[in-house]
Formats: C-alpha cells, sequence, structure tokens
C-alpha cells in the first residue's frame, strides 16, 4: 500500500490554478448562454407595450403638399414592437382628400363588401372596387354595387399642418359600420 498525500496548493490569491480558471470560465459562459437563451422566452411571457396601440395617431407624410379636392392615396408606416429582439413595420394605405389645409376626409382603402382593395377612377371620379364592382361618390356613398354601407372613415387630427389618422379595421359584409 502506498502512502499518498496530496500535493499542497498554494492559497496565495496570484496564484490561480489552471483548473479554477477552467470552472469560472465554463461558468461564466454558462451563466451567459443561459441568459441570451432565456430572454426571448421571458419577454414572450410579459405583456407587451401594445396596449392602447389602436388609440394611436399615426402621421401622414406630406399632407400639405397633397391637391386640395382630389383623391390622394397615401401610404404610412410605423413601427411596432413584436416580442424579444423582433421589430415589425406595419404599413397602412389610406385615400384622403384635403378640403383646406385643417380639413379633410380620410377614407380607409377596404371596401366594405369584402375588405377588397378599390381605386379611385380619375375619369369618371368615383373609387371603385375591381373584385365585385361596388362603386361610391367622393362622399364615400355607394352608387353602385353589392357595398351594403358607404367607405369606412378614419378618425384623424390636423396638428401644425400635417395629418395624424387614427387606422382601424371595420367588419366587411354587413350594414353597420362595426370596430374588428
Amino acid at each position: 500500500m502506498t502512502n499518498h498525500t496530496p500535493t499542497p496548493r498554494s492559497q496565495e490569491p496570484e496564484d490561480i490554478q489552471k483548473r479554477d480558471f477552467i470552472k469560472g470560465l465554463t461558468a461564466a459562459v454558462l451563466g451567459f448562454l443561459s441568459l441570451a437563451l432565456t430572454w426571448p422566452l421571458v419577454s414572450f411571457l410579459i405583456p407587451s407595450n401594445n396596449e392602447g396601440a389602436g388609440e394611436k395617431f399615426i402621421k401622414v407624410p406630406n399632407f400639405p403638399g397633397i391637391p386640395t379636392g382630389k383623391p390622394t392615396k397615401m401610404t404610412t408606416a410605423e413601427d411596432v414592437d413584436v416580442q424579444a429582439f423582433i421589430t415589425t413595420k406595419v404599413v397602412y394605405d389610406l385615400w384622403v382628400i384635403k378640403h383646406a389645409p385643417d380639413k379633410a376626409t380620410v377614407y380607409s382603402t377596404l371596401c366594405p363588401h369584402l375588405n377588397c382593395r378599390y381605386n379611385f377612377d380619375g375619369a369618371k371620379e368615383v373609387f371603385a372596387c375591381p373584385c365585385h364592382g361596388s362603386v361610391f361618390n367622393e362622399d364615400g356613398k355607394c352608387i353602385a354595387g353589392p357595398a351594403p354601407r358607404p367607405l369606412d372613415t378614419l378618425p384623424y387630427k390636423i396638428e401644425g399642418g400635417e395629418l395624424f389618422v387614427q387606422y382601424k379595421l371595420f367588419k366587411a359584409g354587413i350594414p353597420d359600420k362595426v370596430e374588428v
């Protein structure tokens, strides 16, 4: 039987052993990986900050530059924070008729019949839906086709000459304007 006595380790702080260094490095790497992998799960479980997003007014660019009295299709975008590290950009199309620098009519681009996208026919001066033949005048009133109600107007405000719109979706195919 051999007497085996362990080698004494130095207790001085400067004398870090190789094994202790690797243990500390492994613990730091595993701690960082654990944090990096659990962060998306934790952020998924926490409710997002998008509460009240439907109440937000979005700036429509170049409102002062559009012609008065002519329907103009405008596009605006909004950054919406989703879960974890993903940010999504939502694009909204609108029909805007500027009546004065402080007055406008803003329509959703979705037909109230089945939510198809309609266009403005400049020759006939009407909004026409290519899917099912609904036709609307510039006041939004349905003058032909199966649409059950006028075009859906959107809430807006004009501040400092700039147009801000509150985008909303409405149920299609019903005579009443009901927000989704």
